[in-house]
């Protein structure tokens, strides 16, 4: 493609900065940016060395949705579907699913998809002049992209309903209070505390995250039994691992630990 990229991709170390890069129209997500932003997760998962997603914006705003004249066009007679070949659907609601932690970091305008991001990832931190706003109802569409599903579980039903069936839009102060998002940082520091997040669990053993990621994913999707007949298969593996073994050294000889993912 000639065009310019809706998505920048860029290595940090361990972690895979991905960022929306159409400020110019509030990063409204067209099929182009889903589907590179698909791609994106893919790269992700599929390179053994990365081990953290950031995702951010460039830009003001981090996404004012979709952008509908582009999309709805697209919509057949089965929905959607953003993920090429090589890709992964970054809201996890069909296809391959992620196996690696995602961080993310929003500001100006977070509506639609950006809120249901935010629900298929793991840690998020908001800009305190960030505004959410779960708008499909006044567009005569539904949400699609999980938040039916995650937001009632991440914030509790009444908490949920209130912004998916209204449409109304809410402040940073609000999501942190009803647990969307973990932290609210000074306007124009979210993009520096989001990836020191993302750093931080990317320091961490990315076997043992990753098992610790599916397991709390097994319990919310199957249920508290399957997760709990997960948990001892998972501790012996991940027990004879190099990770682990380096991990006890550490903490007997009180070292940083080097984690290989082996």
């Amino acid at each position: 493609m000639t065009e310019t990229p809706r998505i920048t991709v860029e290595r940090d170390g361990h972690v895979l900065r991905i960022g929306f890069d159409r400020p110019e129209k509030r990063n409204a997500a067209d099929y182009r940016l889903l589907s590179e932003l698909a791609l994106a997760y893919g790269e992700l998962e599929n390179d053994p060395e990365l081990r953290v997603g950031f995702v951010f914006a460039h830009g003001d705003h981090f996404t004012g949705g979709l952008d509908l004249a582009d999309v709805a066009p697209r919509i057949g007679a089965d929905g959607l579907d953003i993920a090429p070949d090589g890709g992964i659907n970054p809201w996890q609601v069909s296809g391959r699913q992620l196996s690696k932690p995602v961080v993310i970091a929003v500001q100006g305008t977070c509506l639609t998809l950006g809120i249901e991001l935010i629900l298929a990832s793991d840690i998020a931190v908001a800009a305190e002049s960030t505004t959410f706003g779960q708008i499909e109802v006044a567009r005569g569409i539904l949400p699609f992209g999980g938040a039916t599903i995650r937001f009632p579980r991440a914030v509790g039903w009444g908490n949920a309903m209130r912004w998916i069936l209204t449409g109304d839009s809410f402040d940073a102060a609000e999501a942190h209070r009803i647990g969307l998002v973990q932290e609210v940082v000074p306007d124009g520091t979210q993009f520096d505390r989001g990836l020191e997040l993302a750093r931080r669990v990317a320091a961490q053993a990315p076997l043992a995250v990753q098992a610790a990621l599916a397991n709390a994913r097994l319990a919310v999707r199957d249920g508290d039994a399957a997760a709990e007949a997960a948990l001892q298969p998972a501790l012996v593996r991940l027990a004879s691992s190099e990770d682990a073994r380096i991990g006890m050294t550490a903490f007997v000889t009180r070292t940083e630990a080097e984690f290989v993912g082996r």
